[in-house]
């Protein structure tokens, strides 16, 4: 309960804040390039709804054209076809998660925790309100991000959601960032499964398959 009430923000603090201060020049490059590569506003701006099923304005860079449309990644037959050239690198390598480190400094978001999703999710989460997945604020990455968040099904991303509130501890938070750090540098990822067990101590909590997962469509 310490760890969760005080002990997290705190981390989220101390690591969001000097980050953003040391990539605060790469930021402003990349946000030059994105305007000089394709029309439209710099940051994607956009209502999510956060702990407590509060809404909130989450920002990351643009990387899709004002084409596209509004609606969940999940949803898009071909989603590449509305992707910016500069856009396709900045989602495989997550640069585009970046402007969050804002999020997190306001309290809005966390490291880790279950995604911020859009009103395009409504299923999801009614399911958390349900399960309990909506009493932690979200991540940029988490549990269900690293096992392929796209490929699963509504009721598998909540239950995901669900186990990851439900076990929340610094030991399980140090476990998915060193995934998410592996499966962003991998590009294409490296875990296929990462199980909380509800009979297990947290340190039996991640098990890792070899079969690899595409993890640069993000929520």
């Amino acid at each position: 309960m310490v760890y969760r009430k005080f002990v997290k923000r705190l981390l989220d603090l101390l690591l969001a804040i000097p980050m953003l201060t040391i990539l605060l020049i790469p930021l402003i490059i990349v946000g030059i390039i994105i305007k000089l590569t394709s029309e439209g506003p710099v940051l994607f701006i956009q209502e999510r709804y956060g702990r407590n099923s509060k809404p909130f304005a989450l920002y990351k860079f643009r990387s899709m054209t004002n084409k596209a449309p509004v609606k969940a990644n999940s949803e898009f037959e071909d989603i590449t076809s509305y992707v910016t050239s500069f856009g396709m690198f900045i989602r495989k390598t997550s640069v585009d998660e970046l402007p969050q480190l804002w999020n997190i400094i306001k309290g809005d978001m966390s490291f880790i925790g279950p995604r911020p999703l859009a009103k395009t999710d409504e299923k999801v989460l009614s399911l958390r309100k349900q399960n309990g997945a909506d009493q932690v604020l979200p991540g940029i990455s988490g549990l269900a991000q690293v096992n392929g968040r796209n490929n699963l099904s509504d009721e598998d991303k909540a239950a995901y959601d669900a186990k990851y509130a439900a076990h929340l501890s610094f030991r399980v938070d140090m476990l998915l960032t060193v995934e998410t750090f592996v499966s962003v540098l991998k590009r294409d990822g490296v875990f296929k499964e990462t199980v909380i067990d509800d009979n297990k101590s947290d340190k039996d909590m991640v098990r890792h398959d070899e079969e690899s997962i595409d993890v640069s469509s993000k929520g």
